[in-house]
């Protein structure tokens, strides 16, 4: 499957490819870049086959981190690769709880978890121009890989107004907002989503904050502070920030609340099946204008060709061989040599010097479990909150 990359970044070294499972190959390759030699690890997905799929690997709960190998061995993946950016630290806001979340959102066996935080909350490299947190990479119930923008639809309905729904299970919500937390959030602190603006993540946490639970459709508690611990299955947290605390605030207990989300695809407007967050870095075989030619890390991407039929994830390794890595211009030039029509940058190192999320695993034939192919920057792997999972029927 597949071919060398080109287009300025070429393979050197590649190795014969190696059956994981029906329609799914992996292999490992050199490619001579601006900041020295890359080494890449990629899994070719042929989703033409029917006995393949792919889909969201995730711990349970959108707040909530793994390992790449416990969650693909733990669902009886074949594969796997790391998945979305993550809110990975708090340093700007001391005292409150990094909730491990990713940025965009995410859909798992057709149902959705969660929808984007704004734009400038996200974490992460530098978009292109252009690009929001709403991107992502996905298969759709035609069993064809696309990218697409996934936003969020929903709102909140009370006997007096309807409010506009501004966040769901987001570790940021927008200012003014009120954002919904279902079972999916998971037990971690939901404080975190009323710090920073649209525009500025460090920005100071909100002070005028308000939250009420609705349980089978009427509100049954309420607090001036966001709260933590596990939201029970039937129940929806809102939490709203400024003008959203004040509508919240003229609720109270036993008043009836409805509830109502849905992710709504901006451009194929066709269900997907799995989906999750990261940016494009190649759309139409030609790479997005202002993509970084300069930072070189270890990163993880994915590519779609043969219209859609077809899904690359790769990821570079991390030993300090090769642990210079590849620029996203670069990441895009392979992709596109590689045969890919569409590229999307996941997780991976901002620097060389970085510990990177950057993770591929895959089973050997007749294996028991995965083995992580690459070597993860700084040794061992990095817990993450979700990932591309590789699945056979056989």
């Amino acid at each position: 499957m597949g071919a060398a990359p080109a287009g300025g970044v070429e393979a050197d070294g590649k190795t014969a490819a190696s059956h994981i499972a029906p329609g799914v190959e992996y292999r490992q390759f050199d490619i001579p870049a601006s900041h020295g030699t890359a080494r890449a690890h990629l899994l070719d997905i042929d989703l033409s086959d029917p006995r393949t799929g792919v889909d969201l690997l995730y711990p349970g709960a959108v707040g909530a981190r793994s390992t790449v190998s416990a969650l693909a061995d733990g669902s009886g993946a074949v594969g796997g690769v790391n998945g979305d950016f993550f809110n990975i630290t708090e340093t700007q806001h001391p005292g409150v709880e990094p909730t491990g979340a990713p940025v965009g959102p995410a859909i798992a066996h057709g149902y959705a978890l969660k929808a984007a935080v704004p734009n400038g909350q996200r974490f992460g490299p530098a978009m292109p121009p252009g690009v929001t947190t709403e991107a992502v990479l996905g298969v759709g119930y035609d069993h064809r890989a696309r990218l697409d923008r996934l936003r969020l639809d929903g709102e909140v309905r009370t006997q007096e107004t309807r409010l506009p729904l501004g966040g769901l299970n987001q570790y940021a919500l927008p200012v003014g907002s009120v954002g919904a937390f279902t079972s999916d959030w998971g037990s971690t602190s939901r404080v975190r989503s009323t710090c920073g603006t649209d525009t500025d993540r460090g920005a100071p946490c909100s002070t005028d904050t308000h939250e009420v639970t609705v349980r089978q459709g009427r509100v049954v508690a309420s607090a001036d502070t966001p709260g933590s611990g596990p939201v029970a299955r039937g129940t929806t947290v809102l939490v709203g920030r400024e003008a959203g605390a004040q509508e919240l605030r003229k609720l109270s207990n036993g008043d009836r609340v409805q509830v109502r989300h849905r992710l709504v695809s901006a451009e194929s407007h066709i269900p997907f099946r799995f989906a999750l967050g990261g940016y494009p870095v190649l759309r139409a075989g030609t790479p997005l204008p202002g993509l970084d030619t300069v930072t070189s890390a270890v990163r993880t991407a994915a590519g779609v060709s043969d219209n859609g039929k077809r899904l690359l994830l790769l990821s570079l390794d991390g030993s300090p061989e090769f642990r210079t890595g590849l620029t996203i211009a670069e990441v895009a030039d392979t992709l596109r040599g590689l045969g890919a029509s569409e590229g999307f940058s996941l997780d991976g190192g901002g620097s060389s010097t970085l510990v990177s999320s950057t993770t591929l695993v895959a089973k050997a034939p007749g294996a028991d479990a995965v083995t992580v192919r690459n070597h993860p920057s700084g040794g061992t792997e990095r817990p993450v909150p979700n990932g591309i999972g590789v699945f056979s029927r056989t």
